[in-house]
């Protein structure tokens, strides 16, 4: 079977669903990634064949430029189309935009059988339905779901106007696509499916809901000797993510320095190419080590100190590691109240807490038990889920195929 897989272009939104398509190749399925900017080549480096489907503008970068307040000047040479995706509602409004034709042109060139795309990317939805093949919707994230009620009844990722361009511009059937089903990775406690309930249909249209675990795949590296090896004493990870950095800069870490800077624990900042020099000399037991993947070092790692992305959520979800979120933006505060409903972690506002505050939650979530047995109760729920490849199996029978 030839599967297209289609995702928006950023780590958060994209890399979720990889375990997802290596689990179709790895059962021998055709498959191509269809996505643009940064994720293509990222794409290409997990191994797997991909299209990049707006390769005139990195969307990216110019939507993280218009977000960060720059690059009115550099816009002058911009299409009017481009300029007018530019400012679309959000950033999905100018993902759907951009992505959606050359998403059915990948699709039509490849002869897909099957489209699977992630819930916040409509260019995907859009697709499928323009090839008239089957679909499968893929949650991405931790912190919602498109099937929780509240959030589907306030959730809308691109406005009525841009679907109506889309359809008429692409010529596609209304309708939407012709789903097989629509999966929700998270645990169950965590608003996941009940343990041991295979399927639930959706509340409005009856497509059923399937469970899978979310495994994370954050990046490959060639890892140091002290990632492989464990500490003499508690290792803490510090990392903002992908997006903080460029929007909001690294000058919320200074609080998180100053508290571990004191406590007898070894911190690794991990904060990629981020500019770290407003946090001036760091304490003799914070060490940066630029990119890590964080599958390599959690396992090694006593908690996490994050900003709440889905994607950093679940990584320590995933391997039984407590969590001190420190939500920025976006779903992020979605994220920091799962956690801490969950007592897996606890959250504080960035912007206005202290050292001594983050201190005290820090010494509470390493030496309080009931962080850590909540963290390895989470991790064993989603051990006990569907992996990505028990799902892809089942979408293939339910097609009447072979998997």
């Amino acid at each position: 079977m030839k599967i297209l897989f289609c995702a928006a272009p950023a780590h958060g939104l994209m890399l979720p669903i990889i375990p997802l398509v290596w689990a179709a190749r790895a059962a021998g399925h055709e498959v191509l990634l269809a996505t643009t900017s940064d994720m293509a080549d990222l794409g290409a480096r997990t191994g797997l064949p991909v299209v990049d489907v707006f390769p005139d503008h990195n969307i990216w970068n110019d939507q993280m430029r218009r977000l960060s307040g720059g690059g009115d000047e550099s816009d002058q040479d911009l299409s009017p189309a481009y300029r007018q995706a530019l400012e679309a509602h959000n950033p999905f409004g100018m993902f759907a935009l951009t992505m959606t034709e050359g998403s059915i042109r990948a699709g039509r060139d490849f002869g897909a059988d099957l489209v699977v795309y992630t819930s916040d990317h409509v260019a995907g939805a859009l697709t499928a339905s323009a090839l008239g093949v089957p679909a499968l919707e893929a949650g991405n994230r931790v912190s919602w779901s498109m099937r929780d009620a509240d959030f589907k009844a306030r959730s809308s990722f691109v406005g009525d106007e841009i679907l109506a361009a889309l359809h008429e511009t692409n010529d596609i059937p209304d309708g939407g696509p012709k789903l097989v089903a629509r999966i929700d990775p998270r645990p169950p406690s965590m608003g996941g499916l009940p343990a041991g309930v295979p399927e639930e249909p959706d509340s409005e249209d009856g497509v059923p809901w399937w469970p899978m675990s979310f495994v994370p795949y954050n990046g490959g590296a060639v890892l140091p000797q002290w990632a492989r090896t464990t500490p003499s004493r508690p290792r803490v990870c510090v990392t903002l993510g992908t997006v903080v950095p460029v929007l909001a800069g690294t000058d919320s870490l200074t609080a998180v320095i100053d508290a571990l800077g004191g406590m007898d624990v070894e911190v690794v900042l991990a904060t990629g190419e981020a500019d770290l020099d407003s946090l001036g000399d760091l304490p003799d037991n914070v060490t940066p080590v630029g990119f890590v993947p964080l599958s390599a070092i959690l396992p090694t790692c006593s908690l996490i100190v994050h900003h709440g992305g889905s994607g950093t959520t679940a990584a320590p979800m995933f391997y039984g590691v407590p969590q001190l979120v420190l939500p920025s933006f976006a779903d992020n505060p979605m994220s920091a109240q799962r956690v801490a409903d969950r007592g897996i972690g606890v959250q504080h506002d960035p912007s206005t807490v202290d050292a001594a505050t983050l201190r005290d939650s820090i010494a509470r979530l390493l030496t309080e038990p009931s962080f850590s047995v909540a963290a390895q109760e989470v991790a064993a729920e989603m051990s006990g889920q569907p992996s990505p490849a028990d799902v892809m199996a089942r979408t293939i029978r339910s097609l009447g195929g072979e998997a």
